[in-house]
């Protein structure tokens, strides 16, 4: 079967990933609203393209904290990439390398920081962090990436705790005994809170005290740029903004933490507003098709990260499916830009977005 858009990889993936596979991917919080409203926000979203511009030659090149990359669509760092295909974690950053676009490592990742280095050694990367109560912890693995050549630290701040995922509850998910948390191996005792395992550490790993206080601490033991993950409101932004970090993503989570909260599209033009220019916002959750990559552009985004869609690429065909994913949205985008009158992504602003009113 062809594989003409995102959706043909999302379907590739359900039939062929076990349940509790397919389930711990999918989940959002609760309900849900969040998770399905991030893609329903892009749909509300209308374009007023341009006509007449010229459109022969596009270029759809980008910058992201001053590195150049192919079209401004990275891969948002997602767990357990192992789950969905036998090389996980490496064939996902051999893909983004070989399209030249940015990978972020997630902490919980299958393969290690250094396996993923020695697969794409060329790749541009960044590395996703959580603090943990064993502070320890968090500080050598910042040690770790820093010295591997990755280029930030994205800290996520929006888990304080796991949200509530009901199908996990029930598929009483856990990793497979041949894989683990590559990055933590042999960090905690095959016995240490037995039976309390929460996604592949103990549970209660995570600190619920985490505060602005932690960018301080992470700036005092890194000269990594720090971009921080989990931002939905302007106040946050300010505040990101005078605690010196470089960037910031506004995400929910993919819809997994907090129910109810906004769509990340619809969060990101306050952001964008309060934030002036003076960092660099992204966006992820709910990136499907290239023209919704065009309208975050519009909204303000400098680029958008992908979650599950990398991860139906890899069920699909491991470094090859995730390849495809990306040249899909790769080839979308150049086409909605085209066709809303956008030679190169200087030329994409909020004059191209009529938001509809509901």
């Amino acid at each position: 079967m062809a594989m003409v858009c995102l959706t043909d990889f999302e379907e590739y993936a359900k039939e062929h990933l076990s349940k509790a596979t397919w389930d711990y991917y999918a989940a959002g919080a609760d309900d849900c609203c969040t998770r399905d409203d991030n893609l329903l926000a892009y749909k509300r979203i209308r374009l007023r393209p341009r006509v007449l511009r010229d459109v022969s030659v596009s270029d759809t090149r980008t910058t992201v904290q001053g590195t150049e990359i192919s079209f401004p669509v990275g891969i948002a760092p997602t767990a357990f990439h192992c789950l969905a295909w036998h090389e996980g974690e490496v064939a996902t950053a051999r893909a983004t390398e070989s399209l030249n676009t940015c990978y972020i490592a997630s902490t919980y990742s299958t393969c290690s920081v250094e396996e993923i280095v020695a697969a794409a050694p060329n790749g541009y990367r960044w590395f996703q962090l959580y603090v943990y109560r064993d502070r320890k912890l968090s500080e050598h693995i910042v040690r770790r990436v820093e010295e591997l050549g990755y280029k930030a630290l994205v800290l996520t701040v929006d888990v304080p705790y796991t949200g509530k995922r009901r199908n996990d509850i029930r598929n009483q998910f856990k990793l497979p005994p041949h894989l683990k948390v590559k990055n933590f191996d042999g960090v905690f005792q095959v016995n240490e809170m037995a039976g309390l395992e929460e996604y592949g550490v103990p549970a209660n790993t995570l600190d619920p005290s985490i505060s602005w206080k932690d960018v301080h601490w992470l700036q005092s033991i890194t000269r990594l740029p720090i971009i921080i993950k989990g931002i939905l409101t302007k106040e946050d932004a300010e505040l990101a903004v005078e605690h010196g970090v470089q960037g910031i993503i506004v995400s929910n989570h993919g819809g997994r933490q907090l129910d109810g909260g906004l769509a990340s599209i619809d969060a990101l033009t306050e952001i964008v507003d309060t934030v002036q220019g003076r960092i660099e916002v992204y966006v992820d959750g709910g990136i499907r098709t290239g023209s919704d990559v065009l309208k975050a552009l519009a909204l303000g985004a400098k680029c958008v990260f992908i979650g599950r869609p990398a991860i139906w690429g890899l069920a699909y065909k491991g470094e090859e499916g995730v390849r495809e994913v990306l040249q899909i949205l790769n080839d979308e985008f150049r086409l909605s830009m085209a066709l809303s009158g956008c030679r190169n992504v200087a030329e994409i602003n909020r004059n191209l977005i009529q938001c509809s009113k509901l």
